[in-house]
């Protein structure tokens, strides 16, 4: 049974109180408009909390319920060198998953 990193459980709560406290009565996030740079660059949140919701979703859609840490670590850094390229920083985040990591 794989357990999720207890700093990583704390930085998807840090994520939380961040849109809750930066979003001045904005209630939601589309996190489909999220793009690469506001990703890689932590304009969104912590590029590890903003990866842990993403795998958290990723996760729940194809019914998973455990977690890899190693590889969690290892993805988010794929994501996040892939978004720091110049051509990609447009890109909405969940195409650059996608494309990067393979998931639908």
């Amino acid at each position: 049974m794989a357990f999720i990193n207890p700093r990583h459980a704390v930085s998807g709560l840090v994520l939380a109180a961040f849109v809750a406290t930066n979003a001045h009565g904005q209630v939601t996030l589309d996190v489909s408009k999220i793009t690469c740079e506001q990703f890689a660059f932590s304009k969104i949140g912590p590029v590890r909390s903003v990866a842990l919701w993403f795998s958290g979703y990723y996760h729940g859609k194809s019914g998973s319920t455990t977690v890899d840490a190693q590889g969690f670590e290892a993805n988010a850094d794929k994501v996040e060198k892939f978004c720091k390229q110049q051509k990609n920083l447009k890109l909405p985040l969940m195409q650059a998953i996608e494309q990067v990591l393979g998931k639908t």
